[in-house]
């Protein structure tokens, strides 16, 4: 009989030599990503800002190119802001850039707000955008189908901005945009992930002090849980015969 064993762990955060250097700490994260990506496992990371993504795929893809499930609220692959490309609306255009995320295997959900004109990079070089409102007129199965044709059998990351949903759900993130996503919604759509090659995912932009309901950290935490569940039934996972 073949049965998965699964073990999870928990292996703490990522050691910074400083706070104070963007450029370091995205190579400390680089590199410890790239030291878990060998051994095989599947990370699921907690931010943070979403600039931490962009260090994330560069660990893990060192090797191969990754499509990717984006459901959030921006494109976040704008240019250099103030002199510096390590900024949380930027991540996807470097990991483009750096050979790590194919952009034709790449889908980005939930998407709306007056910043279109910043996102240009994700429409030039072929990423899939499905907007907010999209989502409603295309139906949860059709944004489904289309994430699942996007990404194929290929090794996919997972990447879940919290201000995917709207504020009146989750008001605890630096970037609020109303016209979001319901929860219920959210779950519906990871939920229809399964069986994806999942190789990675995350859940980022929470910022607990501006909600004092907790709904935003409740909800960070159920999709932390949902990105478990999808890990369990990637192809990625070994699995031992007993």
């Amino acid at each position: 009989m073949s049965r998965r064993w699964e073990g999870v762990a928990d292996v703490g955060d990522v050691p910074m030599r400083s706070r104070f250097g963007l450029a370091e700490c995205h190579a400390d994260i680089e590199a410890c990503y790239r030291m878990i990506a060998a051994t095989g496992v599947i990370p699921l990371s907690v931010g943070g800002d979403h600039s931490i993504s962009g260090a994330i795929l560069k660990g893990l893809a060192a090797s191969q190119p990754v499509g990717m499930i984006h459901i959030d609220a921006h494109c976040d692959t704008a240019g250099p802001y103030e002199g510096s490309k390590f900024h949380h609306g930027a991540p996807f255009r470097e990991a483009v850039l750096a050979g790590v995320l194919d952009p034709k295997r790449t889908i980005q959900i939930g998407i709306r707000g007056g910043g279109e004109y910043l996102w240009e990079f994700s429409f030039a070089s072929g990423m899939t955008v499905i907007h907010a409102e999209e989502v409603a007129e295309m139906g949860l199965k059709a944004v489904i189908a289309k994430a699942l044709e996007v990404v194929g059998a290929g090794p996919t990351y997972l990447s879940f901005d919290v201000d995917s949903l709207d504020p009146a759900f989750a008001p605890g993130t630096g970037t609020p945009e109303v016209g979001g996503l319901q929860p219920r919604e959210a779950l519906t759509l990871l939920r229809g992930f399964k069986g994806i090659n999942l190789v990675g995912g995350d859940v980022v932009e929470i910022a607990p002090q501006y909600d004092n309901t907790t709904n935003t950290a409740q909800i960070a935490a159920q999709v932390l849980f949902e990105l478990l569940c999808l890990a369990m039934f990637s192809p990625a996972v070994r699995t031992k015969v007993t």
